[in-house]
C-alpha cells in the first residue's frame, strides 16, 4: 500500500523504531497536520471535579486547524469506551479503542488472532507491537477518509507506546477515568454482550452504601431489549481471576504512564461518582463542554 512504503520516511522519533512503530508514526502525522502547539497545562493539583480550570477553555477545538487529540485513560473495565464515544460523537472525532480493534481481530480469524487469543484469556496485555500493528491499519483506513483528530481508548498503556506517542503528535489532554475497586470488579463480572447484534449491556446493580466517611455509589444495570435478553453470553475474559490480573497488571505497567502525563500537566483525573446519569454532565463541567442534545432530552 501506498502509505506504508512512505512510513519510513516520518519514523524518526523513537530510536530504532519496529516497522510497525515507524508506520504508526506516518499515519499518526497523517491525522494531526503540524501546527504550533499551545496545548493547555493542567494543574494536577486542582480538584476538576468541583472546579473548572480556566485552561480548559480552550480544549474545545484547540489548537486551531484541527480537532482535538485525546487520550482516554483507566482501568479495564472502568468505562473509557463510554465516554470516550459519547465525546466523539460531540466533538466529531473518531473514537479509537485498542480493545474493540484487538476484537474486531479475534473475530476476524486474521494472523495475529490465535495468538491474541491466548493473550487475552490469560488477562495479560498486548504487546506494544501487535497494538501498533492494529492501530496502524485503523490509522490507515481513517486517513483514507479524511479524518481529522482522535480521541484514543486503551493507548498508551506502557510508558513506552507513550513515548512513541509523543514523538509523533502532540495530545492535548490525557483524562484518566478512576473508579473505586469494588465498583469496578462488579461492573465488569456484570458485562453481557449479544451474540447476535454485539451490543453491551451490564447485569449488575452496584448499590455500595456510605461508610467511613467515604460517599455511597449507585450504578444502575443497562439491561437489554427484549429481543436480545435470551443472546447475551459473558466474554471469556470476564472472570473473577482474569479480571483481578488484569486490574494487577494494570498497577504494575499502565499506573507509569499517568506519572508520565502528569509530569508533563496534561492529566486530568477524574472520579466517577456513579452511573452515567450521575457522570456524564460532571464530566462535560470537568471538559468544559456542553451536550445540548443531552439537555433537551432531560427537559423533555
Amino acid at each position: 500500500m501506498a502509505v506504508f512504503s512512505r512510513c519510513s520516511r516520518a519514523a524518526t522519533a523513537a530510536a530504532k523504531p519496529t516497522a510497525a512503530a515507524a508506520t504508526f508514526s506516518y499515519l499518526i502525522r497523517a491525522l494531526s497536520p503540524s501546527f504550533s502547539s499551545s496545548s493547555s497545562t493542567l494543574d494536577p493539583e486542582t480538584d476538576l471535579n468541583c472546579n473548572k480550570p480556566a485552561a480548559l477553555g480552550t480544549l474545545k477545538r484547540e489548537p486551531k486547524g484541527r480537532n482535538v487529540q485525546w487520550v482516554f485513560l483507566g482501568c479495564p473495565g472502568v468505562g473509557k469506551g463510554t465516554y470516550a464515544s459519547r465525546l466523539s460523537n460531540l466533538l466529531g472525532v473518531p473514537h479509537i479503542a485498542t480493545g474493540d480493534l484487538v476484537r474486531d481481530e479475534l473475530a476476524s480469524s486474521g494472523p495475529l488472532s490465535s495468538q491474541l487469543k491466548e493473550i487475552v484469556n490469560q488477562g495479560k496485555l498486548v504487546s506494544d507491537e501487535i497494538i501498533i500493528d492494529l492501530l496502524s491499519k485503523r490509522l490507515e483506513m481513517g486517513e483514507a477518509k479524511g479524518e481529522s483528530g482522535f480521541i484514543l481508548d486503551g493507548f498508551p498503556r506502557t510508558v513506552s507506546q507513550a513515548e512513541i506517542l509523543e514523538g509523533v503528535t502532540d495530545i492535548d489532554l490525557v483524562i484518566n477515568l478512576k473508579l473505586r475497586e469494588e465498583a469496578l470488579l462488579a461492573k465488569c463480572l456484570g458485562r453481557r454482550i449479544c451474540n447476535e447484534c454485539g451490543g453491551n449491556y451490564n447485569v449488575a446493580s452496584i448499590d455500595i452504601k456510605a461508610e467511613n466517611g467515604r460517599p455511597g455509589m449507585y450504578m444502575a444495570p443497562l439491561p437489554p431489549p427484549p429481543q436480545c435478553a435470551s443472546k447475551l453470553i459473558t466474554r471469556p475474559d470476564d472472570t473473577e481471576e482474569v479480571v483481578k490480573q488484569r486490574l494487577r497488571i494494570y498497577q504494575e505497567m499502565t499506573r507509569p504512564v499517568e506519572d508520565f502525563y502528569r509530569s508533563r500537566g496534561k492529566l486530568l483525573e477524574f472520579d466517577l461518582p456513579g452511573g452515567i446519569p450521575e457522570s456524564w454532565s460532571k464530566l462535560l463541567r470537568a471538559l468544559n463542554l456542553e451536550d445540548h442534545d443531552d439537555k433537551q432530552s432531560a427537559a423533555a
